[in-house]
């Protein structure tokens, strides 16, 4: 497993083919938890320069020690050596709402169920993270989908995930459903408390 531990805005622009992004500064062990198969899976680490025994650190914390080696130089010295790179396309909450007025949109919510449930965009499709192989069964290899978070940290390394699963057409919304909220230039589901629905 490629794990890209950069910034997801970072990582977005430029990323070997099929790594995984799950960025060092967010909930970084929680998702390496949910999203690494276990703690054998052998793994090759991308990280920011000077960051890498951070990673290490915190990835043994996790029970997660069958790290094989880490890509020297980082991103500026594989663009420098000539190999492939891809990207993700990221847009705004705004561009989004630009799209949405001359296209009928697939967004796809990956916050957690009760997220989901206390408040999202009226027909956006709930595929949470933590559930990410159930979750990918509702994505369509052949339609775009915009994928979204609260902030954008959960969607990338959705959108990372499932492309190095071959699945091409996932458009990351950059700040997440917070921008959404924001930009006022959509229709939410009325809020409902989480703890009215326990």
């Amino acid at each position: 497993m490629l794990l890209d531990t950069r910034k997801a805005q970072v990582f977005n622009k430029a990323f070997v083919p099929n790594s995984v992004n799950i960025d060092i500064d967010g909930s970084f062990a929680t998702w390496v938890g949910t999203l690494v198969p276990s703690g054998e899976q052998p793994i090759l680490v991308i990280a920011e320069e000077g960051r890498l025994e951070e990673v290490l650190t915190r990835l043994a914390r996790v029970g997660y020690d069958n790290v094989l080696g880490h890509l020297e130089g980082g991103m500026e010295a594989w663009k420098d050596a000539g190999f492939e790179i891809d990207s993700i396309q990221s847009i705004s909450a705004a561009e989004l709402a630009e799209k949405q007025k001359s296209e009928s949109l697939n967004i796809l919510d990956v916050r957690k169920k009760s997220e989901y449930d206390s408040e999202h965009v009226e027909g956006a499709i709930n595929g949470p993270l933590d559930y990410l192989n159930q979750s990918m069964t509702l994505v369509d290899k052949d339609k775009t989908y915009h994928v979204h978070c609260k902030s954008g940290y959960r969607s990338m390394a959705f959108v990372s995930a499932l492309r190095a699963r071959g699945y091409k057409n996932l458009i990351d919304v950059a700040g997440g459903f917070d921008g959404i909220k924001k930009s006022g230039e959509f229709d939410i589901t009325n809020y409902v408390a989480p703890t009215t629905m326990l």
